[in-house]
């Protein structure tokens, strides 16, 4: 089924019910409007409700997510409650867009050192989120330990030593997060070994923004990631995206990336964001939302995007679909399940 074929009806209707997996999510990036206001309201109010909604805006200008997240850590999110709240949230609502396996990102230097909730009992709150979730309403969830880029090396590591101190089957692998300016990957090296050696799966967020190439030759080459997060200014090395389509190597990409809404003019967005090349050189990428609620969106309208924005097919929906099921942590059990839904959804559309 070619793009032109697709009426806006019958493509809502296939990227809303085809069966996905989220590899690429920012617990703190989750949060309800409702819910970070009632935060704001119980913490007294040091915000206003205008400072609140303006980061739900996602206008000309609009405010970083990485303000809302450090906002959260340092003056609202108080105990392991409000953890299982937007862990159970963000599950119900992907669950509504047919999302039927999830690995979410979460930073948990913030939460210890900001909002002064220990690492064991933070962990422990989203796992029984993750828990209630799928014993109620059948979305499975895996945890990611993310390290935030603004902190030290040593910071990192001490990561995943509370990882290790704290094991859990849910907490299956270490990402880096936020902002790549003046903190590439190598600062990070001995956390990535440390995880790496003891078991854990790896991914990294690299190459976004426009950020240099040579980051994520990093994460691949020297880190050996078992997937990369975002990997977009890669395009400027054919060598290197060569070895990623070799390796078929998974990439997560996010099609309502803010930083290429706010860079190119509406008319030029959709044919100068990366993911059209990815797309073209056959890279084996999946659709992810990032921080859906503060992006004001979800995966069927990123889905929709793959197709209405950069040129992807029916077919080629199929292809990210299983990309995410190769590229996720689940147990082969789990995967095949996963691509029999896949597979089955559609032989009615292909």
């Amino acid at each position: 089924m070619s793009t032109i074929q697709i009426r806006a009806d019958k493509l809502y209707e296939i990227c809303h019910n085809v069966p996905k997996v989220e590899l690429h999510c920012h617990l703190f990036g989750t949060i309800r409007k409702d819910t970070f206001l009632y935060f704001n309201e119980r913490a007294g109010k040091p915000f206003t409700d205008e400072e609140i909604l303006a980061f739900y805006i996602r206008g000309e200008k609009p405010v970083g997510v990485l303000k809302a997240f450090r906002t959260l850590d340092a003056k609202l999110i108080k105990y392991p409650k409000d953890l299982y709240r937007l862990t159970y949230e963000y599950l119900e609502d992907a669950h509504t867009h047919n999302i039927l396996y999830t690995e979410i990102s979460w930073n948990p230097t913030g939460t210890a050192l900001k909002s002064g909730i220990s690492f064991k009992d933070a962990q422990k709150a989203i796992v029984d989120a993750i828990d209630d979730a799928e014993k109620k309403i059948g979305i499975q969830g895996r945890l990611i330990c993310a390290v935030d880029r603004a902190d030290t090396g040593e910071k990192a590591v001490e990561m995943v030593d509370w990882m290790l101190e704290n094991p859990d089957p849910h907490t299956i692998g270490i990402g880096i997060d936020y902002r790549e300016t003046d903190r590439g990957p190598e600062l990070f090296h001995d956390a990535y070994v440390k995880a790496k050696r003891h078991g854990y799966k790896l991914t990294a967020h690299a190459g976004e923004y426009e950020s240099p190439w040579q980051n994520v030759d990093y994460v691949v080459n020297t880190l050996h990631v078992d997937r990369v997060d975002h990997g977009y200014s890669m395009l400027h090395n054919p060598k290197l995206v060569e070895q990623l389509v070799s390796e078929k190597k998974v990439i997560t990409v996010v099609p309502t990336n803010s930083y290429y809404l706010r860079n190119f003019t509406p008319e030029e967005w959709a044919q100068k964001h990366p993911i059209r090349k990815m797309i073209k050189l056959g890279l084996r990428i999946h659709p992810n939302t990032d921080d859906p609620t503060l992006h004001d969106s979800d995966s069927t309208k990123d889905w929709m995007m793959m197709v209405s924005c950069f040129g992807a097919t029916i077919s080629d929906l199929e292809t990210f679909s299983l990309n995410g099921v190769d590229g996720c942590w689940a147990p082969e059990e789990k995967k095949e399940e996963l691509r029999a839904a896949i597979t089955q959804f559609f032989e009615k559309y292909l």
